[in-house]
C-alpha cells in the first residue's frame, strides 16, 4: 500500500524521463488523471490514456522530448504532502522559474495550472511544481 500516490506517479515519470523511456505506467485514478491531463495541456507530457489491465485501470502516459531528446521536464517535484499540506491564496500562489514552470493546484473549481488559479482568482492546495 502506498501512503501518497500522487507523489509515486511523479517519481515514475521522473524516473522514466531520466532513462529516456517513451511511457510510464501508473495505476490510474481520478485525481491523478486531472494532474495528467494538465502537464499535457501545459506541453511537459506528450500524451495520456487510461488503460484496462487486468483487474485494474493504468494510466499510460507518453513521454515528450526535445528535437535531439533533451528533457521537456527538468524538474518535477511534490510540494504538498500527506504530512505537511500547502496551501496558498491566489496573491502568494507560487511563479516558478519566472513564470517558464508549472505549479499544479489544487481549488474549489478542481485542479488548475497555477496561471489559471491567479486569472480566477483563487488559491488552493499547491499540488506539485514542474519545470
Amino acid at each position: 500500500m502506498l501512503s501518497d500516490p500522487i507523489a509515486d506517479m511523479l517519481t515514475r515519470i521522473r524516473n522514466a524521463t531520466r532513462t529516456y523511456k517513451d511511457s510510464v505506467d501508473v495505476p490510474a485514478s481520478k485525481f491523478k488523471e486531472q494532474i495528467a491531463k494538465i502537464l499535457v495541456k501545459e506541453g511537459y507530457l506528450a500524451s495520456y490514456e487510461r488503460v484496462n489491465e487486468g483487474k485494474f485501470d493504468v494510466l499510460r502516459i507518453q513521454l515528450k522530448y526535445g528535437h535531439k531528446r533533451e528533457q521537456v521536464i527538468k524538474h518535477i517535484e511534490r510540494i504538498s504532502r500527506p504530512g505537511r499540506r500547502a496551501y496558498v491564496s491566489h496573491e502568494d500562489l507560487p511563479r516558478i522559474h519566472k513564470g517558464l514552470g508549472l505549479a499544479v493546484v489544487s481549488t474549489s473549481k478542481g485542479l488548475l495550472a497555477d496561471r489559471d488559479a491567479r486569472k480566477e482568482g483563487i488559491g488552493g492546495e499547491v499540488i506539485c511544481v514542474v519545470w
